[in-house]
């Protein structure tokens, strides 16, 4: 994940999924699961970019996060260097936090319970030797991780686990925090008896990065990552979906997941989500995209919001054969308390763009301002939703949302004309 740094920023490759000669990004599993909203005809299909944005179908080589998963943490000594501080404490910095952000995102459809070791597993090689990096040879990070699975397997039954973090000595001089991600394995890893695809490697400084673990978390559940990486390296990393999605930045002012994630991993219902024909003016009721039966509601925002949680909380527009575009009401509930701007926000949605590349870019409703500089991770979007008594029309679409104002509860009455 690329680290924010105090403006101008930069950004770094830490979050791209390496590729190793033995352990290569994951190939797609073309076997369907049995969904619920399969049939929907704005459901986009999944293709075979990595991380597709496609959920029609689900990729059954990722675990699904519709149920409670366990999690092992491993915290991982080297023989030069003796730890400062004890695994309990470098487990704090991520959970609860972690658990408690999805069990907000997913409306307490998902529960996330971590089991971290309370000791340290030593290592067999210094930290220097595996030439711990973000750009990692194949060669060294393989060594990496066999030697660890090597060094736990006796003291961890990874039968019991759905995911493991391997959590190395923040302090280390070999530790790169740079080289925090997920290693995917095209030819998993065994070990008690239990294929191993994927790995969490934890590199984190203490304290970490704010929700970093969250988002690393996510592509274990084939969430891509949102941030658009430039072709040479260089400029801002945040200028496709900004604050509002946390696989884009786990600093933004509102990380909750958008809609169409949560619709990808099964939180919401096939009722909450609205189809709109081309042609044909809709008229619908937005809920905050924050508001659930297990979300503590938040009067932040000015504005009442008690009986929300179970209407519509996205409406889709098909564009092609595998883009759409998505409309969600975003304001300071549940894990947006932090928001810069509340309204309805609208995104465009390609299936077949690769996890890094766009795959999900934000539609700027007031182009020629921003707002929230020194809190914002990229101001041009912070104030991107269209607000009540707007109306937009989104560039090259000709499909037009007015947004007529808010009920009672909170909620927020639109029509869209595709």
């Amino acid at each position: 994940m690329p680290r924010q740094l105090p403006r101008p920023r930069l950004r770094s490759t830490a979050a791209m999924f390496t590729t190793l000669t033995a352990l290569a990004a994951t190939c797609l599993i073309s076997a369907p699961a049995a969904e619920p909203f399969s049939a929907t005809p704005c459901a986009l299909k999944r293709t075979d970019a990595h991380h597709s944005e496609g959920l029609d179908t689900w990729n059954a080589a990722y675990p699904r996060p519709a149920r409670a998963l366990d999690a092992v943490m491993i915290f991982l000594s080297f023989p030069d260097w003796t730890p400062m501080v004890p695994p309990a404490e470098l487990a704090a910095d991520h959970f609860p936090a972690t658990s408690r952000y999805f069990q907000q995102a997913s409306y307490g459809k998902f529960t996330l319970r971590a089991h971290p070791l309370q000791r340290w597993i030593r290592m067999p090689k210094p930290s220097t030797a595996y030439a711990i990096q973000r750009d990692w040879s194949a060669e060294r990070r393989g060594a990496y991780l066999r030697d660890a699975l090597a060094a736990a397997d006796g003291q961890v039954d990874f039968s019991r686990y759905d995911v493991v973090y391997l959590v190395a000595d923040p302090d280390a001089p070999g530790v790169d925090s740079d080289a925090t991600k997920v290693v995917n394995m095209n030819t998993p890893l065994r070990a008690d008896g239990t294929d191993i695809r994927r790995i969490v490697t934890v590199f984190e400084q203490h304290p970490p990065d704010r929700l970093v673990l969250a988002h690393e978390t996510g592509h274990v559940f084939d969430l891509p990552d949102l941030y658009h990486r430039p072709t040479d390296g260089k400029g801002d990393w945040d200028t496709h979906v900004g604050d509002w999605d946390l696989m884009g930045s786990q600093f933004g002012l509102a990380p909750d997941l958008f809609a169409w994630h949560k619709w990808k991993l099964g939180w919401l219902e096939p009722r909450q989500v609205v189809c709109v024909p081309r042609g044909t003016p809709t008229r619908l009721t937005l809920e905050p995209l924050g508001a659930g039966p297990a979300i503590p509601v938040s009067r932040a925002s000015g504005s009442p919001a008690f009986g929300l949680g179970n209407g519509t909380k996205l409406a889709v527009v098909r564009t092609g054969a595998d883009s759409a575009l998505a409309f969600e009401a975003r304001g300071r509930i549940g894990n947006d308390l932090a928001s810069c701007r509340s309204g309805v926000l609208v995104y465009r949605v390609q299936s077949g763009e690769e996890s890094g590349r766009g795959p999900v870019e934000v539609v700027d409703a007031h182009p020629s301002t921003d707002a929230c500089w020194g809190d914002s991770v990229y101001p041009p979007l912070a104030d991107a939703p269209v607000g009540a008594g707007e109306s937009f029309t989104v560039p090259g679409e000709d499909v037009r949302i007015d947004v007529e104002g808010r009920t009672a509860a909170g909620a927020w009455t639109v029509r869209i004309t595709g």
